[in-house]
Parts: structure tokens; C-alpha cells; sequence
């Protein structure tokens, strides 16, 4: 016997006659005696020490007496008997079935066809009543009054011996098979055999289903007769009758009473033997069973004391199903005994290496975690004020086993527990780390699955936080404290994230004591509540370097991160790194980490950038301007701690946005340039094998900067050049500064190059295209042209021209324009603009007695003993840019030896264009004409436009008419009005304009 489910109890005693039926009606006992007598039995409650019934129509378990015989209620005995306590009538089976209105036993009605019906089934919710004689079956219908109406009459093939409503349908045992009879039409469909040798036996199941008996075996099935499920009851033998009383199910026999449970795998939990069982039947609260002379009632243990038998017998299972049939009002008492229950059940569970199943008790109780924690001592937990002692959290007699835990072969906490175990029993060793691996998986999936409503509460709570931090709560702010997982401000009561830190800090030790580091580290990448200190000494114990880099992020704990990585990073380099051959860290990993800090705190990413500025230099500069940190902070911390890259940076910082870059920058990248391009010159000074149009790549930028850039001091990079090289450069710094000539007499005669001086020009040129006309640059060909002329002129104190330029505060000389002069012999002669070139004309007296400008250069030259005009220069000038050159003023320069056949490749396509220059204002003068002639015929035309003036002529003004005054016709030629009136209307708009002025 498993508990004892019911109390058996002798009900009466010495009965006079046989009973052969019996049945209850509220309190009392109703026998059915085998002599058609019907006695009526109520409890003995004479005794002074009875107490008032709690229920007066449920059966008392107490002695009952004889109240009153019926005499002849029947003519033969009664086979059985039913209480329709809906309907308060008493149906009884004996040669016929016959109803009675209780309680005074008055009879209703008689149904005669049922004569010689062995077997009935009733319907108390439609009132309908089947029953069975020979082999027909036939359904009455009760009209609610005294009489019964018939409905269906069925044949069947042979003597039903057991029969039950479900649903629409009637299972029917017949001999040796059961049946499905449809009601409605009649149908028959066949279920199983019943076996040889037991008669069928239907039951009916309070949810409509149905147990059909098969020898010893109760086979489920619904109401069509289907299979329900796989298992089934079995009973010792087979039964002679079954009733159902939730959750059991009592079955009865000869010489005993079997109670099994109605839950799989249907256990026996009780046997009461009673020697002569005759009767079985179930009333409101008990269970009824007649001998041949006595009567036997089985009352419930009540639920409380049974759950108690379970769970101190170690059937718990049993113990949780019947703590779900506690009555609703006793919610709190069942959610108690249930945590109580699942508690214990977990730890049996859990001594019995069922690790799993009794993490899923252990969450169906809702006990702390802290409780199930304590279960594995090698999981070291963060400190904490507000959860209470885990033994305070339920009060059991059972001591919790305390079990270290470690990892399959990850973990040191392991290996320290193997030698106490056996240390020379290898199974023993391998049996307790699979034992202590199984121990931690099982702690995980019930983490897991307690996580989320904890860390949902800690986050809601931190939300909270937030919220008042927002609104100023001055109050809840006094009570904040510093968390130390470094996520804000955390209340000292803080139990929802103190609790979520436990949780966390557990989960993410038995991650890695299993070899999930890869799991540990997804648990810190997304929000965790991982104590700190904690786990921080545990992962650098394990070298689970990847977890601890993710924990330092989570913990915005970036300088001890960067550190750590800096670390891994050169002991990779140098492959000292033992604790995880496999993995490596490169100087990468350092840039991926720095660049969400490039946002908040910029001077940490600075500091940490530069050890692997050297390795990776473009990741390293593409994190600083893809990070947004300011420009000049970079530069001045390159400047003072990575000099050598400053340049670098400028670069590529100029490439990704030209006006992003200021004009310090700008200077600042120029100096670099230049600092390192005269070291370099310094070097090759030093071994006497400078050249000038040597260019290393440092000075290919430097030029290429000069000329792109703007925002340098070309002033203080001047003087810093050396007076003897550089050349180029120094022409590229006057042209910044104006000094046209200056920086033309350097291409020409310090370079030697003409084609510089050309490009020069052509740049200056091309920069003055879309200036207006005054400013124009188109003059800077004919400076050119004067230094080709006149070489001594402009080579005569040069270096004293430009150390004055130097040294001069305000040294700039204006851009060339109309206004630029050319000293020549007799005075200074001013040029032209090439605008009006078209508008000069050459007079031969001019061509030929005259002398030239370039006649009196020339004779300054020789007087100077200067060097020899550059003849050939000049003619390749003047025939590749005779477009950009004004002719007149080119012509007066040149010297009067010169050939006009020479001149040819430049006055061709000059005379050419002016040519065509000059048909083409023709032709656009002689249309104007026309316009304008056109324009002058249109006027006329409008002037003589008449009108007429009759004596109905209205004045379009003050609608009078016109007579013979003055007046005044609109442009339109019909809107006549007085002069008078268009002079008033005139001067009227002209006031309220001054007005509207004055206004605004």
C-alpha cells in the first residue's frame, strides 16, 4: 500500500435479509433486500457526544439504524438501483424499471416494455434513459412530468451485459465485444473483443470518455470507440465493478476493494479487503459497499493529510497531482504544499543523479536561487544585503547535499577534487568529472531560464532610475550608491540587481567550468549583471582572455581592457602566450576596440592608439577620422608622442576633405614636409652630391602642397630656405605671395627651365578666368616675356630683392593687371589691358621709325654688360600662347632685329582671329542697326494710333465725360480720363509709395 486513500468504516451490522442492491440519498443508506423489501437506514446520532454535521446530505461515518421498512417495494429482487438526485427520483431495476419520487417513495411511473431488462444506463443531462432486455435496446425520454416517452428501439445482436451513454452514442458490451450504438440513426460499429473469459464492463469517465474492460485490463477510449492512449489500467484480476471518484479509480472484488490512481502509470495505492463484497456504488462524499448483511462506507482521507503520506513516502509525483485538487480557497495553503513538495523532490532527485528533473522542481517551486546554489560550493557568489539565508526560504527537515562542482577538464577547481576522490582510480576520476559536468549543465538550463525575469526586473528597475535621476527625485537620488558592475547609480536595496548579479556571476562560471567560454562570452556581450571583481579573477585565472575583454567592455572598464589586449598583443608577437595556443591577438584587435570609444572619451583612444601606430599606421589613422575625433587634438598628440606620423595623418586627413582641414593644419603639414625635405638636403649637402632636380617623395608633396594648398604662411616658410636651393620651391612660395616676376625669374634663370615658367603661367592665368576683368592675371605671359628680354634686368640684385621680401612685415606686391608698368628707355610706359588689343591699331610709323620697348630693354642690357636676350624662348611663348597674349603690347616689346618671319606661328592665328573677330562685330553691328530700326518703325506706328473723342466720351476715372477738356489715353489706346484726374491719380500713388517707405 502506497498511502491510505480511504478509511474504511462499518456502517451496519446484521442486516435481516440479503441485500442484494444499495444506494444513497444525502444522508441516508437505501437497501435494496432480497426479499422486494426496501429499508431505509439513517445515522445514530442519539449519543450525546455527536457532533452537528458539517454537510447534512453527505453519509456520516458513524453507526446507522434501521429507520423504516418498505414492504413489497418490489415483486422480485432488486438487481440495482440509481439516485437522480436532479430530478429527486429513485429508478430501480427488478422485473421492470420503476421510478419513485423521493423522499416519500412515491411511484411515478412504470415503464412495462422495460420487463425482463437486465441492464440500464441514464442520462441525466437530456433525461434520457436506455436500457436493454433480450437483444433489444431500447431509449425512453423523460417529459419532466410523471411520465416517460419512448424514442428509439433498437435490435442488437445478442444480450447486452453492460451498457453506458457517451455523448450521442451508447457503448454497449455484448458477450464478448463491445459496440458503439448511434442513437440518433441506430448504427453499429464495432470496438474490441472483451475477452474469453470476463463479462464486458463499460464505465463512464467524468470527461465523457469511456474504460472498457478486458479481462484484468482498462483500455481507454473515447466516445466513438477510438483508442486514447497507449497505457492502461491494470487490475489484479478482472473487476466486477468500477466507479469513479476523482483522482482514483476503486474497483471491486470478491474478497476485496482495489483504489488505483487515475494519473499514469495508474498505480494501486490502496487494498481494503472486505471477505463477501457484494455491492459497489458512490455517493456525494464516500464510497459505499455492501456485503451479504453489512454495510461498508470508504471515506476520503482528506487531501492534506494524504499529500503529507506521499511526500513522506517519496511519492511526490503523487503528492503534486493532489495538491491541484485543494479547493480554490485554499490557493496560498496549495502553493505552499506544492514549493514544499517540489523542493523535496528536487533534492531526492538530485542525490539521485537526476540532475535535470530537479533543476525543473527547483523552478516549479520558485525557490531563490541563492538556495539552489548553495548546492555547488565551487561557484563563488558576489556578496549581497538583500536576499535572505537560502535555509530560511523553506522550512524542511532535509539538509541539502553540498556538492562541489567542476568543469570536464577546464577548470582547476576540478583537478584539486580528483586526488581526494581516488587518485589511483582513473574510472573514478573520469565518473566524478562526468558526474560534476552533468551537475553544472543542468545549473545552467535552470539559470537560463530563470534569467529573464530577473534581469527584466533589474533593467525595469534601472529604467526607474534613470527616469527620476531625470526628473531631479533629490530624495531617491541621496540613497544611490556606486554598483560595482560600473553601470550608473544602484540603489543600497537594490534586490532585483543584486539578485541578477548573483545569477549572472553563477551563470558565467559554470559556462566556463563546462568549456563554454564561447558562451560566457556572448553572456557579457549582451547585458549582463556579472559582478566584477568576481569574475574577473576567475577568467584571468583561465585565461579566458576573450570573456574578460568583453567583461572590462561591459563594465566600461577600457583602460584595463586595452592593457590586457596590449599584453596578449606582444606576447603573440612573441609567442610566449601558453595558456591558449590557439588563440591570437593581433594589433587589429586593439583599433576594433577603440573605435566605438572614439565618441566618449577620445584622449583614451589617443593614448592606446599609438602602440600600434608603428604596426598598423592606416587602421590607425582611418580610426582617427572615421571616429570624428577633432583634427588639431590628433595632430598635437601625433606631434608630441608619434612625430614621425604627424604627416601621415595631415595626408590622409586632406585627402577625405580638403575644407575640413584648417589652414593651421595645413601650415602644419607643410612645415613636416619641409623639415624633412631639407634634412634630406642637408645629407646630400653633406656628401657634395646635391642636385636641384633631384626630387625624393617627400618633396614630390611638398611641391604638390604648395601649389594645392592655401592655408600655410608662405612668409615663415620662406625663410627657412636655404639661399642656394630649393629653387622650386622658393617660386612656389613667391607666387603665393604675388611676386610673379620673382618667382618667373627663378624658373628661368636658377632652374633653367622654361616649361616650369610657362606651367606657372598657365596656372595663374587659368586661377583669374572667372575674376572679373579688372583683376585679371592674362598679363602674367608678358612678365615672362620681359624676363626672357631682359635677363640682367631681372636677375640684377635678386637675392636682395627677395631678403627684403623676407624681412619685410608687409612684403606682398599686387597681382599683375592693367595697371603693371615696364620700365623702359624715356620713362615708364603703360601696357593695356588685352580687352581693347582688338581696338589698337599699328600705324607704320610706329613699326618703323619708332624704336621698341624691347629696343631700349635691350640697349639697357648691353649698356649693363648683361647677358643676351632669350630670342628663342620668346617666339615658342608667343606661338603656344598667342591666344592669352595681348599682340599690341607684345609687339612694343619685342626688339626691332626681329624677323617677321618669325613672328608668323604667332601673328598667323592672331591676325586670323582678330579677322574673324572683327566680320563677327560687324555682323552683330549691323543687326543692332537693324533692331534698332525696327524698334524706331514699331514707335512711329505707335504714334500714330487714333482716337476718337465724341460727346458720350466717359472719363475712365471720376466717370464723367470729357467735353472739351484736356485729357490723357492710356498705353492700351481705349482708356480715356482727364489729365486733371490722371495728374491727382499720379501724385496719389507717388504718396502712398513715400508712406509705404517711410513704414518700413
Amino acid at each position: 500500500m502506497v498511502h491510505s486513500a480511504y478509511d474504511s468504516f462499518q456502517l451496519l451490522t446484521d442486516c435481516p435479509t440479503k441485500i442484494d442492491a444499495i444506494e444513497s440519498y444525502g444522508s441516508k443508506l437505501l437497501l435494496g433486500c432480497s426479499d422486494g423489501s426496501l429499508r431505509i437506514y439513517v445515522s445514530d446520532s442519539s449519543g450525546a457526544d455527536r457532533s452537528p454535521p458539517s454537510d447534512p446530505h453527505a453519509l456520516r461515518k458513524e453507526p446507522y439504524a434501521l429507520e423504516r421498512t418498505v414492504a413489497g417495494f418490489s415483486k422480485k429482487p432488486l438487481i440495482s438501483m440509481e439516485v437522480l438526485e436532479s430530478r429527486e427520483l429513485l429508478l430501480s431495476l427488478s422485473e421492470s424499471i420503476a421510478f419513485h419520487r423521493l423522499p416519500n417513495l412515491e411511484t411515478i411511473a412504470v415503464i412495462t416494455k422495460a420487463k425482463g431488462a437486465n441492464v440500464y444506463s441514464w442520462d441525466d443531462r437530456r433525461g434520457f434513459l436506455c436500457f436493454a432486455r433480450q437483444k433489444r435496446v431500447c431509449i425512453f425520454r423523460h417529459d419532466g412530468g410523471r411520465g416517460f416517452v419512448e424514442v428509439k428501439d433498437f435490435g442488437v445482436p445478442d444480450t447486452v451485459k453492460s451498457m453506458s451513454w457517451c455523448g450521442e452514442n451508447i457503448c454497449l458490451g455484448i458477450r464478448k465485444e463491445y459496440m458503439i450504438l448511434n442513437a440518433p440513426n441506430g448504427a453499429l460499429s464495432e470496438v474490441f473483443s472483451s475477452g474469453k473469459i470476463a463479462p464486458p464492463l463499460v464505465v463512464a469517465l467524468p470527461s465523457g470518455e469511456l474504460i472498457l474492460g478486458k479481462e484484468n485490463i482498462g483500455v481507454f477510449v473515447d466516445q466513438n470507440g477510438k483508442l486514447l492512449q497507449a497505457d492502461r489500467i491494470c487490475w489484479s484480476e478482472a473487476p466486477a465493478v468500477v466507479v469513479i471518484q476523482k483522482p482514483y479509480a476503486i474497483a471491486l472484488f470478491p474478497r476485496r476493494v482495489e483504489i488505483r490512481s487515475l494519473r499514469v502509470p495508474y498505480p494501486l495505492i490502496q487494498t481494503i479487503v472486505l471477505p463477501g463484497a457484494r455491492r459497489l456504488t458512490k455517493s456525494n462524499n464516500a464510497i459505499v459497499v455492501a456485503l451479504e448483511k453489512s454495510v461498508y462506507g470508504l471515506f476520503p482521507v482528506p487531501l492534506g493529510a494524504q499529500i503529507v503520506q506521499l511526500t513522506a513516502s517519496g511519492n511526490f509525483e503523487e503528492a503534486l497531482a493532489l495538491c491541484k485538487l485543494l479547493p480554490p480557497e485554499d490557493a496560498s495553503l496549495r502553493a505552499a504544499k506544492e514549493g514544499s513538495i517540489h523542493i523535496r523532490y528536487a533534492h531526492y532527485l538530485f542525490d539521485n543523479g537526476c540532475y535535470e528533473e530537479a533543476m525543473e522542481h527547483f523552478l516549479a517551486s520558485q525557490v531563490d536561487i541563492t538556495y539552489v546554489l548553495s548546492l555547488y560550493q565551487s561557484i563563488v557568489l558576489p556578496k549581497t544585503t538583500a536576499v535572505p539565508e537560502p535555509e530560511k526560504l523553506v522550512d524542511l527537515s532535509l539538509d541539502a547535499p553540498q556538492l562541489s562542482r567542476g568543469s570536464s577538464g577546464m577548470s582547476d577547481d576540478l583537478e584539486t577534487f580528483l586526488p581526494q576522490l581516488a587518485e589511483s582510480d582513473e574510472n573514478s576520476a573520469l565518473e566524478f568529472k562526468k558526474m560534476s559536468h552533468n551537475t553544472l549543465m543542468a545549473l545552467i538550463k535552470f539559470l537560463q531560464k530563470k534569467r529573464y525575469s530577473i534581469v527584466e526586473k533589474a533593467a525595469a528597475e534601472g529604467t526607474e532610475e534613470v527616469v527620476l535621476d531625470a526628473v531631479g527625485d533629490s530624495f531617491t537620488s541621496s540613497r544611490f550608491k556606486k554598483s560595482n558592475k560600473g553601470r550608473g547609480n544602484v540603489p543600497i536595496n537594490s534586490a532585483a540587481r543584486e539578485m541578477a548579479a548573483i545569477l549572472d556571476t553563477a551563470l558565467l562560471q559554470a559556462l566556463l567550468l563546462t568549456g563554454q567560454s564561447s558562451a560566457a562570452v556572448e553572456l557579457l556581450k549582451g547585458l549582463d549583471y556579472c559582478d566584477a571583481k568576481i569574475c574577473e579573477e576567475i577568467l584571468h585565472k583561465g585565461h579566458h582572455y576573450a570573456a574578460l575583454l568583453e567583461l572590462y567592455r561591459s563594465n566600461s572598464m577600457h583602460r584595463e581592457a586595452l592593457t590586457l589586449l596590449h599584453q596578449l598583443v606582444e606576447e603573440s608577437k612573441s609567442n610566449q602566450l601558453q595558456a591558449e595556443p590557439i588563440q591570437k591577438f593581433s594589433p587589429e584587435a586593439i583599433i576594433e576596440y577603440l573605435k566605438p570609444l572614439c565618441g566618449t572619451d577620445p584622449m583614451l583612444v589617443l593614448e592606446f592608439s599609438m602602440l600600434v601606430l608603428e604596426s598598423c599606421p592606416t587602421q590607425t589613422i582611418e580610426l582617427f577620422l572615421s571616429g570624428n575625433i577633432p583634427a588639431d587634438l590628433v595632430n598635437s598628440y601625433l606631434k608630441q608622442h608619434a612625430p614621425n606620423m604627424q604627416g601621415r595623418y595631415l595626408e590622409l586627413m586632406l585627402a577625405m576633405n580638403e575644407n575640413g582641414i584648417s589652414g593651421n593644419l595645413q601650415n602644419e603639414m607643410v612645415q613636416i614636409y619641409l623639415s624633412e625635405v631639407l634634412e634630406w638636403y642637408s645629407e646630400l649637402s653633406a656628401q657634395q652630391i646635391w642636385d636641384e632636380k633631384a626630387y625624393s617623395p617627400t618633396r614630390k608633396k611638398l611641391l604638390s602642397a604648395l601649389e594645392s594648398i592655401s592655408g600655410y604662411s608662405p612668409e615663415a616658410l620662406l625663410k627657412r630656405l636655404p639661399p642656394d636651393a630649393l629653387f622650386e620651391e622658393r617660386a612656389s612660395l613667391l607666387g603665393k605671395m604675388n611676386q610673379h616676376e620673382l618667382a618667373l625669374s627663378l624658373y628661368v634663370h636658377k632652374l633653367n627651365v622654361p616649361e616650369l615658367a610657362l606651367a606657372y603661367c598657365d596656372r595663374v592665368y587659368e586661377s583669374s578666368v572667372h575674376q572679373p576683368p579688372a583683376k585679371s592675371s592674362g598679363n602674367i605671359y608678358l612678365t615672362l616675356l620681359q624676363i626672357y628680354l631682359n635677363p640682367q634686368k631681372t636677375t640684377k640684385n635678386f637675392e636682395k630683392r627677395i631678403t627684403n621680401l623676407v624681412s619685410s612685415p608687409n612684403a606682398s606686391i599686387p597681382k599683375i593687371s592693367s595697371a603693371t608698368s615696364f620700365k623702359g628707355r624715356g620713362g615708364r610706359k603703360k601696357i593695356a589691358s588685352i580687352e581693347g588689343a582688338e581696338d589698337m591699331r599699328i600705324s607704320p610709323s610706329n613699326t618703323d621709325s619708332s624704336r621698341s620697348d624691347g629696343d631700349a630693354d635691350a640697349e639697357e642690357s648691353n649698356e649693363e654688360g648683361g647677358s643676351s636676350i632669350m630670342l628663342d624662348q620668346v617666339l615658342d611663348l608667343l606661338s603656344r600662347r598667342w591666344d592669352r597674349i595681348n599682340g599690341a603690347q607684345a609687339l612694343r616689346l619685342l626688339p626691332r632685329e626681329t624677323k617677321l618671319q618669325n613672328l608668323l606661328p604667332f601673328l598667323g592665328p592672331l591676325l586670323k582671329k582678330s579677322s574673324e573677330a572683327y566680320r563677327n562685330f560687324s555682323v552683330i553691328k549691323s543687326l543692332r542697326q537693324s533692331e534698332n530700326l525696327q524698334v524706331k518703325d514699331e514707335l512711329y506706328n505707335q504714334r500714330k494710333a487714333v482716337v476718337k473723342i465724341s460727346s458720350d466720351s466717359m472719363c475712365s476715372l471720376c466717370n464723367k465725360k470729357l467735353g472739351t477738356s484736356v485729357f490723357a489715353v492710356y498705353p492700351n489706346g481705349t482708356t480715356l480720363v482727364h489729365f486733371v484726374c490722371f495728374r491727382d491719380s499720379q501724385s496719389m500713388k507717388a504718396v502712398s509709395k513715400v508712406s509705404q517707405l517711410r513704414k518700413r
